[in-house]
């Protein structure tokens, strides 16, 4: 009879593990059961090593391959990271290629990437089908986030960076009439230069002309000859990095006297344009020189491993394996909805931008800052 017993109390409890992990595959719930985090933990990274933006695809692998090492050294413990990269040529298409061979032949929980707007505008929704987690560290196109509850962004959206930039900047330069340009071909330029002329309307700021221009243009002279002409007060440039040098560069040559306010200006950017961007004035989030958690740690070891100072691609990318990483050690498990869960519960962490935390789309939460070129570096505008 005890024998009896024990087998339907066996029994008993096999039927109701299995109705448990059918109910449990159905609502796939929030705290999925402990696992085993001792091991390493695999991790896509979708980039462009190739193509357009492979000069900024390879600057952010820096920052990725600097936190990894020390996170792997032991400075956080277990877990352990190990990457998978991919290479997305700089397009849409290669980005989802990546994503499905990373999720489908590797098998990931966790894509970091891709870079771009356009390109991540096209591989979350994958992430999302496959309820897998992904982090772009850059894409800053509005609504990115919204795409699924799988889904996080580094970089604050464009109207959040605007809506902090424009007030700055209209309050020290009074300007009431102004040019833009952007790139029509790339989704983060054309949303950021929408989300210009909203400023704008809100502020009673006349646009005289938008000018439009493709991934890939070298020559600007004539949408530079038409602004000149209309004499605006600023000039807002909306564009990705190969393209801002040469557009500060030819307005030079033309003699065009009036503010650039371009887009995510980096150390990088400020460099190649030379004298070219001095004035300049951004819309970004970093220095080398802020003093915020672990910056100045970060920038002396990135400039003592690649022998040059980091500059903004460098820094987010280094942020967003630290932000992961505090993820998964919080995580209850390495599976993607706990891996998920710890990502949306982040809150004021502390990083190289500061106090960070995501918002209920999963985008990112801290403050923006505005900078201007002077002496040939960007300083905090003032």
């Amino acid at each position: 009879m005890k024998s009896f017993t024990f087998i339907v109390a066996i029994a008993t409890l096999v039927v109701s593990f299995s109705a448990c992990e059918r109910i449990s595959q159905i609502t796939q719930p929030a705290t999925p059961q402990v696992e085993d985090k001792s091991d390493e933990i695999t991790i896509g990274v979708v980039l462009p090593l190739t193509g357009h933006l492979a000069a900024a695809g390879e600057l952010m692998k820096q920052g990725f391959d600097l936190a990894l090492g020390e996170i792997n050294n032991g400075q956080l413990g277990n877990p352990q990271f190990k990457f998978i990269i991919e290479d997305d040529a700089s397009t849409p298409e290669g980005a989802v290629a990546a994503f499905n061979k990373l999720i489908h032949e590797d098998g990931v929980s966790v894509i970091i990437g891709p870079a771009s707007s356009s390109a991540t505008e096209a591989a979350f929704p994958i992430a999302g089908e496959n309820q897998i987690v992904a982090i772009s560290p850059t894409a800053g196109k509005r609504g990115l986030g919204a795409i699924s509850h799988f889904v996080f962004r580094i970089p604050l959206a464009t109207d959040v960076v605007v809506a902090k930039g424009i007030p700055v900047t209209y309050a020290k330069l009074g300007y009431q009439r102004v040019a833009t340009m952007y790139d029509e071909t790339d989704g983060f330029s054309t949303d950021r230069d929408k989300a210009l002329q909203e400023a704008f309307t809100a502020k009673g700021v006349e646009v005289l002309t938008t000018e439009p221009f493709r991934s890939g243009d070298t020559d600007f002279s004539a949408q530079l000859t038409r602004i000149q002409a209309l004499n605006p007060d600023a000039i807002f440039v909306s564009a990705l990095p190969p393209e801002k040098p040469l557009i500060l560069v030819q307005a030079d040559e033309l003699g065009i006297s009036a503010p650039f306010i371009v887009s995510s200006l980096t150390n990088v950017e400020v460099a190649a344009a030379g004298a070219a961007a001095e004035g300049a004035i951004t819309f970004i989030d970093w220095l080398p020189t802020d003093d915020t958690p672990g910056n100045q740690a970060f920038v002396k070891s990135y400039s003592a491993t690649y022998g040059m100072e980091p500059n903004a691609f460098v820094a987010v990318s280094y942020a967003t394996v630290y932000i992961l990483a505090e993820a998964l050690k919080n995580a209850e498990a390495t599976d993607s909805t706990a891996i998920r869960d710890a990502l949306a519960n982040i809150m004021d962490f502390d990083t190289v931008f500061g106090k960070f935390s995501f918002n209920t789309d999963g985008d990112a939460v801290y403050t923006p800052g505005v900078l201007i070129v002077k002496d040939g570096t960007l300083q905090p505008f003032e």
